[in-house]
């Protein structure tokens, strides 16, 4: 087994739990960790046999752009298209991240972290 990751990525996009959110947008946080196996990949040098990371990237900007009202439920996006892509991979987690939320005091971000293992 091995780990891929995205770590770092920013969008801005328009999610939020109220109205005024979706419609002015944020600036966005994601980390994303994939758990796999990345002998045949090591061994061959062969793109097709691993987690190809443009591929993970683009499918992450995907669903940054369909507005969602809590951080859980893009988390739970992300983490089923992964799967959906790539169905070899074992195990998911997923960071998201909200900077400067809505709190009425000061707060860097909000982050939901998410993690499911292949059964």
């Amino acid at each position: 087994m091995g780990q891929i990751a995205l770590e770092g990525m920013e969008f801005f996009a328009f999610h939020g739990f109220y109205d005024e959110e979706q419609k002015i947008g944020n600036k966005y946080g994601v980390d994303l960790y994939i758990q796999t196996d990345l002998h045949a990949a090591a061994a061959s040098d062969n793109l097709d046999e691993t987690v190809n990371y443009e591929k993970l990237y683009k499918l992450v900007l995907h669903e940054m752009g369909s507005p969602a009202r809590l951080l859980e439920h893009l988390g739970h996006r992300i983490i089923e298209g992964v799967y959906q892509e790539f169905p070899f991979v074992q195990q998911v987690k997923v960071s998201v991240s909200k900077f400067n939320p809505p709190l009425g005091g000061i707060c860097h971000k909000a982050k939901v972290t998410l993690e499911r293992t292949k059964e």
